[in-house]
């Protein structure tokens, strides 16, 4: 897949769209396994092993299952219901492992100054938040084959 004029870059309120869909999706899970964890567990067993249960499924496994969907799909199931996928800015194709993990790493650094760097994706031509560009990656819209 190559980048040309036709390509469509998917702007900042679709991207939000995912986004959310993407949290509600990893609020869901969480709860669930947090759930199913404490069910099964006793109340002295609960106190000791709450902290780390908490930090695994809290921080861990959000950046496990992103960086997994990425590097499998390019994509997020919020990103998948818009037809989007996450490619190379320069050759429109599947970005490499460190582009993702830059990416990721990327989404603090577009946060920390007020959410500025997210914001950018409604201002920047190609739709780039700060984190696509320390990545060297852009979202676009799948191209749709016509029958």
């Amino acid at each position: 897949m190559s980048l040309d004029a036709d390509t469509e870059y998917v702007g900042f309120w679709a991207r939000v769209s995912a986004a959310l869909l993407d949290t509600i999706l990893l609020l869901v899970v969480s709860a669930l396994l947090l759930w199913v964890i404490y069910a099964l567990s006793d109340w002295e067993q609960r106190a000791h092993a709450a902290y780390w249960v908490e930090f695994a499924i809290g921080y861990v496994l959000p950046v496990v299952a992103v960086m997994a969907l990425w590097m499998l799909f390019a994509s997020t199931p919020g990103k998948m219901g818009i037809d989007a996928v996450i490619v190379d800015a320069r050759t429109g194709g599947k970005p490499s492992t460190l582009q993702f993990v830059i990416r990721y790493l990327g989404y603090f650094v577009s946060t920390i100054p007020l959410g500025l760097g997210l914001i950018w994706v409604g201002i920047d031509p190609r739709k780039q938040g700060w984190h696509d560009k320390l990545a060297r990656t852009v979202v676009i819209r799948r191209k749709r084959t016509r029958p």
